[in-house]
């Protein structure tokens, strides 16, 4: 079984959901079903790990406070990168070293994911040029702003462009989640965790 590691940035004023939704997902995600097979990590298909984007600890959206497994310097290869959002991807949108991160990471992992505001950061590091792309409703025009060569999608609660997909505002990365879960393993496998912890996956994005 190839085990992907996925890294999940996070960073001050990181919307609590957006991270610890896809967490829970890929954390949880077997290749043989049943609660016995969550007891351990024989059959889980994604390492799942959180990236600061600074020394220390992070402090979400909400006051929830965050120790984050690796730092930006001494993160391990990553299969599945995937950026979550938040008021804190602001002055993101401004730090070279978590935008030349993104980028440098992006161009040897498997897939790229973002949630709500974290595509803005995308964007910034030109991973969403000339692509389809979506992100929180209150924050389209401000992705289309910052490059006018992505294609925004507007009414989308996610979107796949291969090596690249972006979601739609917090809850939203949850649906993306399982769909990135049923891309590589298959629909009983998304289906099969989705009743693990009891969620109702949205039809279609």
């Amino acid at each position: 079984m190839e085990r992907w590691n996925t890294g999940i940035v996070v960073f001050d004023d990181v919307e609590v959901l957006d991270f610890t939704g896809p967490f829970e997902v890929f954390s949880r995600t077997r290749l043989v079903g049943g609660v016995a097979s969550r007891r351990s990590e024989e059959h889980a298909p994604f390492r799942v790990f959180t990236i600061g984007v600074r020394e220390g600890t992070v402090s979400a959206i909400g006051g929830l406070k965050v120790t984050p497994d690796y730092s930006l310097a001494n993160a391990p290869p990553i299969d599945l990168l995937l950026v979550p959002g938040g008021l804190g991807t602001r002055p993101l949108v401004n730090d070279a070293k978590t935008i030349d991160f993104i980028r440098e990471r992006a161009s040897s992992a498997k897939i790229v994911a973002s949630v709500c505001t974290g595509a803005l950061l995308l964007a910034k590091a030109g991973l969403l040029r000339g692509k389809r792309a979506t992100t929180h409703w209150a924050a389209l025009d401000e992705l289309a702003k910052l490059d006018p060569e992505v294609h925004v999608e507007r009414n989308a609660r996610w979107v796949d462009e291969g090596a690249i997909i972006t979601s739609a505002g917090v809850a939203s990365g949850i649906d993306m989640s399982f769909y990135l879960v049923e891309k590589q393993h298959g629909r009983e496998v998304a289906d099969e965790t989705a009743h693990y912890i009891e969620y109702r996956r949205a039809a279609s994005a």
